[in-house]
């Protein structure tokens, strides 16, 4: 059994329980927040406990899950690779150009790897697009449009991104992307290419942005995140492609059928009568039993981490793309500052 670590106890406690379901023991945790290290530490007793993950740097782990702060996973990442724990990191990779090539040069020379825990590449609508896609459904990717938007009320907004202690006070409005790039880049094998970003309103400070990207492909992504109403049921999350023979999309739909999927092709594309059906994802399964689709994102990518730990299988979103990922939204906070001009991607894949 793989013993394993959990930095940051808010989203990381949701990790470590499915984390303990694929098998691994939990060995230490650590947060700030003595309450909620407390907490954990009842559900986890064996664990050894801190509140700086510098601190349990040198404990006896194979794996760490890092579920900290957004914008401070890339230091944790890079000193637990040298020390040859492998790592599993939540949502931005990198928070600059320079992060994102010592991570990488990290997680290629470390014996250990290097897994981004982006739990939308996994989630049944996205599976189901990317599925129909690889089989040729709609053709080649021409335009590809992504949503993750929170439909908060601007007192619940302004209670995050006013505060200068949370992580949502730092970073720049592009920062979250990687919930709309990962699977955009997921779904079509694709590499950014040039970012211009857009502000949604009139605020100095968008609270809302629009990446327009182009991909190395030739497609076309867009993407629009984060605090925009019409919050999908989809786990905030809306997937639509459209290619040279038809149309993919999820359903913007309450409840279950929102992870359903809308597969369109005109009469022309299929010889003669048009197909216009809903496909419906199966029922993710897991450890012997039906996972919600609310979970089904996270509960696959950790059991891919499992089998990356256990039997050196590939990493399910490796450093490479984490960080591709990641920079767009670096480049789109430069894009945003400029006047929402074209801005050059770091061409991650080349490094």
């Amino acid at each position: 059994m793989s013993r394993l670590m959990v930095v940051g106890l808010r989203r990381g406690m949701v990790l470590a329980r499915w984390c303990a379901r694929a098998g691994f023991e939990v060995a230490a945790l650590c947060d700030p927040d003595a309450e909620l290290l407390a907490a954990a530490s009842a559900e986890f007793p064996a664990a050894r406990t801190a509140s700086t993950w510098q601190e349990l740097v040198t404990a006896d782990v194979e794996a760490v899950v890092l579920a900290h702060d957004f914008d401070a996973h890339a230091e944790s990442a890079i000193a637990f690779l040298e020390r040859g724990v492998h790592v599993l990191s939540e949502c931005a990779a990198c928070v600059t150009e320079e992060e994102g090539r010592a991570l990488v040069n990290a997680a290629e020379e470390s014996a250990a790897s290097y897994s981004f825990a982006e739990n939308y590449v996994e989630h049944p609508h996205i599976r189901t697009i990317a599925g129909l896609v690889a089989d040729g459904e709609i053709g080649s990717v021409e335009l590809i449009e992504c949503d993750y938007v929170h439909g908060l009320a601007p007192q619940d907004v302004e209670a995050m991104v006013g505060d200068p202690t949370h992580w949502r006070g730092r970073i720049a409005s592009t920062a979250y992307c990687t919930h709309t790039l990962s699977p955009v880049l997921d779904v079509t094998g694709a590499w950014p290419v040039q970012v211009t970003a857009h502000p949604v309103g009139t605020a100095e400070r968008p609270m809302a942005v629009v990446l327009v990207a182009q991909l190395s492909t030739g497609a076309l992504a867009l993407t629009r995140q984060t605090f925009l109403q019409g919050e999908p049921d989809s786990h905030w999350s809306w997937l639509s492609v459209r290619g040279t023979r038809g149309l993919a999309e999820s359903l913007r739909a309450p409840g279950e059928d929102a992870w359903s999927v809308r597969l369109r092709n005109e009469p022309w594309a299929r010889g003669g009568s048009p197909r216009d059906e809903i496909r419906q994802p199966p029922r993710t399964t897991l450890y012997g039993e039906a996972v919600a689709s609310m979970e089904a994102g996270t509960a696959l990518i950790v059991e891919a981490f499992r089998r990356t730990v256990t039997e050196g299988a590939p990493p399910r979103v490796p450093v490479r793309a984490a960080v591709a990922a990641s920079l767009v939204g670096v480049a789109g906070a430069r894009s945003l500052a400029e006047g929402s001009v074209p801005v050059s991607a770091p061409r991650v894949a080349e490094w």
